[in-house]
This record gives C-alpha cells, sequence and structure tokens, in this order.
C-alpha cells in the first residue's frame, strides 16, 4: 500500500503542525488570549479535547505572565515536568523550577504525617516565602493540599495549574482548585499529565518571550 508523506522540512514540522491544529479547530470559539495555551497543549497531546475542557480564572494568563516577568518561581509534583519546563528562559526573569518530591525531609514528613510526598512537597514550597506557580501534572494530592494551604491562609499562589491525569480523587480535587481564590489554568476531567504541566508553563514563558520582540 502507498503512503503519501507530507513533504515538509524539519525545521518547518512545528509550524505545520500548528496549521493542522488551526485548521481542525475550524471555527471552535476559544477564550481570547488563551489560544496559544490550547494550541500547545494540543500539539503536546494530539488530543483536541483540550479544546473545551481547559478552563481558566479570570485574568488568568495576564496574571501569570505578569507574575513570571516580576520573578516567580515554578514548583511542580514531578521530575518530569520540571525537566520538560524552559529554564533558561525562566531564569531570564529571575525564577527558577523546583521539585521537592525527591528531597530526604519530605519523605520524611510524608512517613512521619501518613502523607504522600506531593502533600508534604507542597508544605515545603509554602515555606519558601517566594511568589509561586504551581505546575502539577500526576498527584492530586498535591491539589488537595494546595487548596488548604489557600484557605487556612498559608498559601497565595500567583497561579495553580491544575492537570493531573488519572482516576483517584483527580476530578474532585481540580474541582476544589476552580473554587479556591485563585488564578488557575485546570484541564477538567481525568486527562492531563506533567508533559500538560510544562506545557502551560512553556506557553506562557513563550507568548512573554513573543512580547519582546
Amino acid at each position: 500500500m502507498k503512503v503519501e508523506l507530507e513533504n515538509v522540512k524539519p525545521m518547518d514540522i512545528e509550524k505545520r503542525s500548528f496549521e493542522i491544529i488551526t485548521q481542525e479547530l475550524g471555527d471552535k470559539a476559544l477564550i481570547p488570549g488563551t489560544e496559544l495555551i490550547v494550541k500547545r497543549c494540543i500539539h503536546t497531546s494530539a488530543d483536541f479535547d483540550y479544546a473545551d475542557n481547559l478552563c481558566f480564572s479570570p485574568d488568568a494568563v495576564e496574571k501569570a505572565i505578569e507574575a513570571i516577568k516580576n520573578g516567580a518561581c515554578i514548583v511542580t509534583d514531578t521530575q518530569m515536568a520540571k525537566s520538560g519546563i524552559n529554564k533558561r528562559a525562566l531564569a531570564r526573569y529571575g525564577g527558577e523550577v523546583y521539585c521537592f518530591m525527591s528531597d530526604e525531609d519530605v519523605a520524611q514528613s510524608a512517613k512521619k504525617n501518613g502523607t504522600t510526598r506531593a502533600t508534604a512537597s507542597m508544605d515545603k514550597a509554602a515555606s519558601l516565602g517566594k511568589k509561586l506557580i504551581f505546575a502539577i501534572g500526576n498527584a492530586p494530592t498535591a491539589l488537595v493540599r494546595l487548596y488548604e494551604l489557600i484557605e487556612n491562609g498559608k498559601l497565595d499562589p500567583e497561579l495553580i495549574i491544575g492537570v493531573p491525569v488519572g482516576f483517584v480523587n483527580v476530578v474532585q480535587s481540580k474541582e476544589l482548585i476552580m473554587k479556591a481564590d485563585v488564578p488557575y489554568i485546570v484541564a477538567k476531567g481525568r486527562k492531563g499529565g506533567s508533559n500538560i504541566a510544562a506545557c502551560i508553563v512553556n506557553a506562557l514563558l513563550y507568548m512573554i518571550d513573543n512580547r519582546r520582540d
């Protein structure tokens, strides 16, 4: 069977991918200012459901961009998400990326308190005293703990990217974040992942860089 391949140069593959995404979205209405984030999530996952399940609190994108420009740091719940974030781009604005999941003090705290490491790592992040954006792509317990910290007045994050993937308490944890008084970008339902969390951070960084040009 003969297969017809598109003749696309290597440096043009991403551009062509976005052309296809835009074409297949057709006249789908996206929230103004969120289009690049939605399209990059689709590009990362080849899943057009993100055009419907990504939810943004009012002005979340602009607030996140302003926070990054003012030196906000990123906290992730997996090393995979940390690895996927463009740390060089973030460093231009004074930010760093943290993941405390492998830290010995986090492991000890989780064992002592009978919690997950994700829960303990959110407690550690809350003690940093820095402007923070949370990019959560794996652990719903991280979102639950963030909600508790916010409600108890112990944390005031610049943004929560809530996109854990899975089945147990995933949907519920995302709904909690959408009830909190905090800027958020949440993928409703079961879909998400560390790659999506990193993708959203990188989309924000890309948007800032484009504005500088």
